[in-house]
């Protein structure tokens, strides 16, 4: 079975999620003690992550945030504020722990686990997970930035990534990257997907300024005319203009819905990767959780594109996936509500017109103390 061959497979284990379930969860969430819909996104949020996993009370004790990194070819056409040597550097603070992702995953009580896809140095270290599949793309504005090949071995390495740490426990993931010209490609993966002109789809990445921002939007003009890259055809796509990270960041989202876990997508290149995931297997946006809307400029008609709504806007345009795991606050907070808060029936209170002659009769027969304790999950 060739590399093709296995990710079909992995392609076809995705179902949708299960909807008995969400509408379980919905039913108790509408018997929550507060008016119907009150808590707005958080109540669509639980219900969604109950048909995901199928658990109407779905909780997540262990959660990792998958950070993949690799170098860019593009690098050469001037189109970011930082060398490429920062890429890297990088790796190794997030391998100390000093980056914000390591800060605000500590915070959130996730795990960061580091990948090396395609960095373009020989890196050593004993929490590294060395995936490498080549050094770097190639420049995309002079010819496709890596094989067919290369490109579905990255999104494998992804799907392995994912998969031991499913083994392990790992209930919930977060997409994360780092690499120093990835906007620009994540800019050229949108253009080619959607049709959006790379003037719009581009933004500041790293902070170039308005030259830099004119020339990137040039540099994705080029690529997109010299590769040509087939817009019914996302491995195409991705193999000419996309980058290793995005690829194994599709195999990360890809991954995830296979397993039933709910996948948590940062900011642009993160969501870039999550448009491939969407062409290559349509019901893989069912798992996603888009955490937070970018900075960047075409991020907003990205997740719309996706028919995702974001839970954050905070003007951020880090990468790494710190708006993914700021997100995870608001993802606990949610499964909370529906396991710990009480329903109209355990706290004896009235629930008006929406409450059944059933949960009237439970209320009469509620215990004093279940009206300060509310109801837990099993």
């Amino acid at each position: 079975m060739n590399n093709e061959q296995v990710l079909k497979q992995l392609m076809d284990r995705i179902v949708g999620p299960n909807q008995e379930v969400a509408a379980e969860a919905s039913a108790h969430v509408d018997a929550l003690t507060k008016p119907p819909g009150s808590l707005g996104k958080l109540e669509q949020l639980v219900i969604r992550l109950a048909g995901i996993t199928g658990k109407a009370r779905p909780c997540f004790d262990r959660r990792a945030v998958i950070v993949m990194a690799a170098d860019h070819g593009v690098v050469e056409e001037g189109i970011s504020a930082f060398p490429a040597e920062v890429t890297p550097q990088m790796v190794l603070n997030f391998l100390a722990g000093g980056a914000a992702v390591n800060v605000l995953a500590r915070h959130a009580e996730a795990n960061v686990i580091c990948v090396d896809i395609g960095v373009n140095a020989d890196l050593d270290h004993p929490d590294l997970v060395s995936r490498k599949v080549r050094k770097g793309t190639a420049n995309m504005a002079k010819g496709a930035a890596m094989s067919r090949d290369e490109a579905i071995q990255a999104i494998l390495a992804g799907v392995e990534v994912v998969s031991a740490e499913v083994e392990k426990g790992t209930q919930l993931f977060v997409t994360g990257e780092m690499g120093i010209g990835n906007t620009t490609a994540s800019a050229a993966v949108m253009c080619a997907l959607t049709g959006t002109a790379p003037a719009s789809a581009v933004g500041r990445g790293t902070g170039v300024d308005d030259a830099g921002l004119q020339r990137k939007a040039a540099v994705v003009s080029q690529a997109l005319s010299v590769n040509a890259p087939n817009a019914d055809d996302a491995l195409d796509v991705l193999c000419k203009v996309g980058g290793l990270e995005i690829a194994g960041l599709t195999g990360v989202i890809l991954a995830a819905a296979a397993n039933g876990c709910p996948v948590v997508v940062d900011g642009f290149i993160s969501t870039a990767a999550a448009l491939i995931a969407r062409q290559l297997a349509p019901v893989s946006t069912a798992y996603m959780i888009a955490s937070h809307t970018s900075h960047e400029s075409g991020h907003a008609a990205l997740l719309c594109e996706l028919g995702l709504k974001p839970m954050l806007d905070l003007d951020m345009r880090l990468g790494e996936g710190t708006g993914g795991v700021l997100s995870l606050h608001l993802i606990d907070a949610s499964c909370r509500i529906l396991s710990e808060m009480a329903t109209f029936a355990s706290a004896g209170v009235s629930g008006g017109a929406m409450e059944t002659d059933a949960e009237r009769a439970d209320a009469s027969s509620a215990s004093p103390g279940s009206s300060v304790q509310g109801e837990v999950s099993p």
